[in-house]
C-alpha cells in the first residue's frame, strides 16, 4: 500500500463511526464501557500479525504473519516480546488470515484469504502443538458462489475470521462487494473433510471483518473490523448474530487480530505491530 493510500485508509478508519450499524443492526454504543490501552509491541519477526489466540495456561499468545510469510506460528508474551516459535515446514502460507483453538491440543490455522474471490477451494489446518508436523486438512468451498472470481458487486466469499465452538468451526465473511452488503456466517465440522458451506446467518456491517473471537464462557462473540469491534450475545450454545449488543469505535489502524483473555477483556493487534488491551470498566 502506497503512502498516500495508507494515509487515506488511516483517515477513513479515524473518522469511522458506529451510527449506521447502530441504526440498521441494533447495536448500542459501547465505547464508554471499555478502556483501551496500548500494552506492547510485537517482536520484529511478526511483521504483519493476522491471527491471534490466547494461551491461558501460559499467559501468552499464538500469532502468525499474513500471506507470503513463513509457515510459522509465533508465541508472544502480553508485551509482544517473542517467547518461542513453531515452524510448520509441511504447510504453506498461501494466505493465512486467522487462528482458532479448541484447547491446548488443537489449533486451527485458517488459510482462508480470498481477496479476489477466485479460489474454488480453501483450507483450514488442524494441528496439535505437541506434534506440529502432523496435521489434518479441512477443506471447503462456498456453496453459494457461482462464478470465479465473483463479480465485484457480489464479492462476499473472502474471510479473515475463524472461531471454534463445541465441535464446529465458524467463518465470518469479509464483504468486498460494491456497495457493501451483509456479512455472512458459515459453519463446518472441526474435523478433516471436504465441505460445502452455506450461510447460517448474516448481519449488516459497514466495514470489512478482519477477525473474530469467542469468549471462554461462550457468551460473547467479538467481531473485529477496521476501526470497530462488534459484540454479540450468544445464547443456548449457538453461534449467531441474533443478539447484537455493542459497537466499540476503536480506530487503531489496520487491526487484524483479536482474542479474549477472559470473559470480558480482549487483546487486539494491528499490522504495525502494536498490541492493545480492551478492558471492560
Amino acid at each position: 500500500m502506497t503512502s498516500f493510500l495508507l494515509f487515506l485508509f488511516s483517515l477513513k478508519v479515524a473518522v469511522c463511526s458506529c451510527h449506521t450499524e447502530n441504526k440498521r443492526s441494533g447495536f448500542r454504543s459501547g465505547r464508554a464501557h471499555y478502556a483501551v490501552a496500548r500494552v506492547g509491541r510485537l517482536a520484529p519477526v511478526v511483521n504483519e500479525s493476522s491471527g491471534l489466540v490466547y494461551r491461558a495456561h501460559r499467559n501468552t499468545f499464538w500469532t502468525h504473519n499474513d500471506s507470503g510469510g513463513r509457515p510459522t506460528l509465533y508465541e508472544v508474551a502480553r508485551d509482544g516480546s517473542l517467547v518461542d516459535s513453531m515452524a510448520l515446514p509441511y504447510l504453506k502460507n498461501r494466505d493465512w488470515e486467522a487462528l482458532a483453538s479448541q484447547d491446548s491440543t488443537a489449533l486451527f490455522i485458517g488459510d482462508i484469504g480470498n481477496n479476489a474471490n477466485a479460489q474454488t477451494q480453501l483450507s483450514i489446518y488442524r494441528i496439535n502443538p505437541k506434534v506440529p508436523n502432523q496435521f489434518q486438512a479441512i477443506t471447503f468451498r462456498y456453496a453459494n458462489q457461482q462464478r470465479f472470481p465473483a463479480p465485484k458487486d457480489t464479492r462476499n466469499f473472502d474471510s479473515e475470521a475463524l472461531v471454534f465452538a463445541k465441535d464446529s468451526l465458524y467463518l465470518i465473511s469479509k464483504n468486498r462487494s460494491r456497495p457493501r452488503r451483509f456479512v455472512n456466517l458459515y459453519g463446518m465440522p472441526a474435523r478433516a473433510g471436504n465441505y460445502a458451506v452455506w450461510p447460517l446467518d448474516s448481519v449488516f456491517l459497514k466495514s470489512m471483518v478482519t477477525d473474530a473471537a469467542l469468549s471462554p464462557d461462550g457468551q460473547t462473540l467479538a467481531v473485529l473490523t477496521y476501526g470497530k469491534i462488534f459484540l454479540f450475545e450468544q445464547q443456548n450454545g449457538r453461534v449467531d448474530f441474533r443478539h447484537p449488543t455493542h459497537c466499540l469505535r476503536i480506530p487503531r489502524g489496520q487491526t487484524e487480530g483479536i482474542s479474549f483473555v477472559n470473559n470480558t477483556d480482549m487483546v487486539m493487534t494491528n499490522e504495525k505491530g502494536n498490541m492493545f488491551l480492551i478492558r471492560k470498566k
